[in-house]
C-alpha cells in the first residue's frame, strides 16, 4: 500500500512537468517553414496570418502558373489588347493582341498580365494610367484578381490599393483615382481565345450545336397575344 502511494504522488509531481514541455500552439506551421528555409517566419497569428503575408510577396520558391485567355469588358462590350504602351478594350473576339498570358505572382491571388503578341505587361503608373512595359517585375504590374459576387472579375494594383483596371464605353482606359470595386467599368469576364486551334489535328468545323425544344404552353399563348395585339 505505501508503494502505491508513492507511485501516484511521484506521478502527479511529474504531470505538470510533462504539460510544460508540450509544443506551443502555431509551432506546426513554424516547423514546416524552418524546414525549408532554416528560419522561423512565422507570424504570432498562426498559420492563417502567414498566408495572408505571404500573399502580398511575391513566391520566388514556387513554379509559375500561366493561364490564357481573353478579358472582356462589361462597359466597351470589346477585349482588352496590349500594343506597345498603348492599352485598351478595343479589340474583337479572337484578335491577337487580345489574348493575355496570365501569370500567377503568388499562390494567392495576385497575378501579372502579358500581351502575347506584343509581349508586354500590363502595368499602371502614379498617375493612374494602364500603361505596357517590356518588364513585369515592379509591384505596379501586379495585380489582385477579385471575383465579385456578380461573378464578374476585377483588378485592383498591388502598389496602389484601391486602384482598378477600368475602361470606358468607348473602350479608353479609365484614370485608376477615380473607380471603385462596384462600377461597372472594372468588370471583366475571363474569355477562352478563339483563335487558330493549338495543335494541328484538332478539328475547326466543330461548333456548338444548338438544339432546338418543342414550345411550351405559356410561349404559344404569348405569341397568341402579340400576333392578337
Amino acid at each position: 500500500m505505501i508503494t502505491a502511494t508513492k507511485r501516484t504522488r511521484a506521478s502527479r509531481a511529474t504531470a505538470p512537468s510533462l504539460a510544460a514541455k508540450e509544443p506551443l500552439r502555431g509551432s506546426v506551421e513554424a516547423s514546416c517553414v524552418e524546414r525549408l528555409t532554416g528560419v522561423n517566419r512565422c507570424p504570432r497569428g498562426g498559420h492563417s496570418q502567414y498566408v495572408r503575408t505571404q500573399g502580398a510577396v511575391t513566391d520566388q520558391l514556387s513554379r509559375r502558373q500561366v493561364r490564357v485567355y481573353q478579358l472582356y469588358s462589361r462597359t466597351s462590350g470589346k477585349h482588352v489588347q496590349i500594343q506597345g504602351k498603348r492599352v485598351t478594350a478595343t479589340a474583337e473576339d479572337g484578335n491577337m493582341y487580345a489574348r493575355l498570358f496570365v501569370e500567377t505572382d503568388t499562390f494567392g491571388s495576385r497575378v501579372r498580365i502579358r500581351g502575347a503578341e506584343s509581349g508586354r505587361y500590363l502595368c499602371m503608373n502614379r498617375k493612374g494610367k494602364l500603361v505596357g512595359k517590356p518588364n513585369g517585375r515592379s509591384r505596379d504590374c501586379i495585380f489582385t484578381e477579385i471575383v465579385l459576387e456578380n461573378n464578374y472579375t476585377a483588378f485592383q494594383n498591388a502598389k496602389y490599393e484601391g486602384w482598378y483596371v477600368a475602361f470606358t464605353r468607348k473602350g479608353r482606359p479609365i484614370k485608376a483615382s477615380r473607380t471603385r470595386e462596384n462600377q461597372r467599368e472594372v468588370h471583366f469576364i475571363k474569355r477562352l481565345h478563339t483563335g487558330p486551334p493549338p495543335f494541328p489535328n484538332t478539328d475547326q468545323s466543330k461548333h456548338f450545336e444548338f438544339i432546338r425544344f418543342p414550345a411550351t404552353r405559356r410561349a404559344k399563348r404569348n405569341r397568341k397575344s402579340r400576333t392578337s395585339s
